[in-house]
């Protein structure tokens, strides 16, 4: 599952176990797809699908839930909180990775002509697949939602993109498109629908109409209530989550609803969500606050308790962000997936790769995470207490250099067999011959901006580590000293790798630009790491 694209149906059907288990059996059951998550909400009478899969398997997949939900959904009977125009009522498409935007059109489109060709009902295109500017957003085309239906497919305006313009009262109408990641949020208040939906006109980017626009861009918003939480939403869609994010919709509706002297009492992530968008929120709240938090888990547990996620039911990260469902099977045989040991007997095993670039970069890692340890070991205890700020600027960028420099093992181990593998195309022709020697020289390229980069990073700790030899714990002299060999070791290693694939490199700019570059970073390396030696021995004397 290299290439991943997510695919979120939205079903009209909230309550019907058998019904929603029937449709979720058809997409876990399709070759290639990974049903990630299964939201089902009573009062909103709809259940959203997330699944993930190559861009061929979602198509199938989500085909296959449409099918199930034909023969078992009846839209003349669904009555319902949630906007609405059919059965199957969105099917969006959304990049995940090694995937564009341009092939989640293709499947959005290849989806809706099979769709309406098998079952014969109409559908729409929107977002990024939309045919027609004014179907570019999903409210556009729900407007006046199933009701609106009959007389609306008798509009040359609004005649589907596929399929016939008939009513299909036991189906209504299908939308689907591609887009990026959409988060739908709902933050939970103790009011009435009405005030609800009064803070959503207000936060909304399409407020209350074309004269009366609300603060938030690239947000949708509705107001309703839950009678089985007995409590009202101010339900969102994020349509970008880094034009406004996650804390910003949850400050802007407490804001709103402080005004009102209305208590919020939490809110609810419905599906998955990007880590990033936990991440960003995690950054506000620490500056907000003046937090100092390192660890990804400690950060998402802060978002969680700040934005109140576990309201209305647990809210366990394995399960709810789309990088930590997918990571398992993305990582499976990756190097830096694997124990020590058996990482070392891959090295020392009758292959090229892992290789010298690999190991460099683990040593390099090694070295970041000392710098980080001994940061820690120096903030916040008593006798160092005026050492605080500093820690706080120096041990971030080592922590955030241990990740990177991991993530390098694989990069240079897969940028070797990405070269070695140019090397087995035909070149049984002239034309295949130099498709051959092309893709082999930018194979080459590859393996050497991998180890460039690594060299990049590294130099980019020094400052820290001389600061760090300066001020950090005296009792971690020995690990600041080994830090800097590690650190030196890794641009060492980068300095061999980059030279013996530069010299096939056919490209005299580049090559000479590569050779100045590297060149330039181990000397760096070089005098930086005397530098901390030198100030670590002048303290221990």
């Amino acid at each position: 599952m290299s290439r991943l694209v997510e695919c979120v149906p939205n079903f009209s059907e909230g309550n019907d176990r058998e019904a929603i288990d029937a449709i979720g059996r058809a997409i876990s059951q399709t070759a290639g797809c990974a049903l990630l998550d299964v939201d089902a909400g009573p009062s909103t009478n709809r259940t959203v699908y997330t699944f993930v899969g190559p861009p061929d398997a979602v198509v199938e997949g989500a085909l296959a839930a449409a099918r199930v939900a034909f023969q078992l959904l009846d839209m003349s009977k669904h009555r319902g909180e949630h906007p609405r125009m059919g059965a199957l009522d969105v099917c969006p498409f959304i990049p995940v990775r090694d995937v564009t935007m341009d092939e989640c059109v293709w499947c959005a489109r290849l989806f809706g002509r099979r769709l309406s060709e098998e079952l014969r009902v109409p559908v729409y295109l929107y977002g990024e697949a939309a045919q027609q500017e004014q179907r570019r957003t999903l409210p556009a085309i729900r407007a006046g939602e199933y009701e609106a239906l009959p007389e609306k497919l008798k509009k040359a305006e609004w005649a589907p993109d596929f399929g016939p313009s008939t009513f299909v009262p036991s189906w209504g109408a299908t939308v689907t498109g591609a887009r990026k990641f959409l988060i739908a949020f709902n933050i939970n208040l103790i009011c009435t629908k009405e005030q609800a939906h009064r803070i959503a006109l207000n936060i909304r980017e399409q407020g209350r109409g074309k004269d009366q626009p609300g603060r938030l861009r690239k947000v949708q918003g509705i107001g309703w209530y839950l009678e089985e939480k007995n409590l009202a939403q101010v339900s969102t869609n994020l349509l970008d989550f880094e034009i406004t994010a996650l804390h910003t919709v949850y400050e802007e509706t407490c804001k709103d609803a402080q005004e009102l002297n209305l208590p919020v009492v939490g809110s609810q992530l419905v599906g998955l969500v990007p880590l990033k968008a936990l991440l960003d929120a995690a950054d506000f709240y620490c500056q907000k606050e003046k937090l100092f938090i390192l660890e990804e888990e400690h950060k998402i547990r802060l978002v969680v308790t700040r934005l109140g996620l576990d309201s209305l039911s647990p809210f366990r990260p394995q399960e709810r962000v789309i990088e930590y469902m997918v990571q398992d099977g993305a990582t499976r045989g990756n190097l830096v997936s694997k124990s020590l040991r058996a990482f070392v007997q891959d090295v020392g095993a009758r292959s090229a790769a892992p290789g010298g670039g690999s190991v460099a970069a683990a040593v390099a890692a090694m070295g970041a995470a000392l710098g980080a340890m001994v940061g820690l070991m120096t903030y916040g205890k008593r006798q160092f207490e005026h050492l605080d700020p500093a820690m706080r600027r120096l041990i971030p960028p080592f922590h955030r250099a241990m990740g990177e420099l991991l993530a390098a093992v694989d990069a240079d181990a897969e940028a070797f067999g990405g070269y070695m593998a140019t090397m087995k195309m035909p070149r049984n022709t002239p034309e295949e011959k130099d498709r051959r020697t092309a893709a082999m020289q930018e194979g080459l390229k590859k393996a050497v901006r991998a180890p460039l980069g690594l060299a990049q990073k590294v130099n980019a700790l020094w400052p820290g580590l001389k600061e760090m030899a300066l001020h950090g714990n005296a009792s971690c002299t020995s690990d600041l000293q080994v830090a800097a060999k590690a650190l030196e070791t890794g641009v060492f290693g980068a300095y061999f790798n980059v030279l013996i694939n530069l010299k096939d490199v056919c490209d005299d700019r580049f090559r000479h630009q590569i050779q100045e570059d590297i060149s330039r970073l181990l000397e760096e390396a070089q005098s930086s790491a005397a530098s901390v030696l030198e100030s670590l021995a002048a303290r221990t004397e």
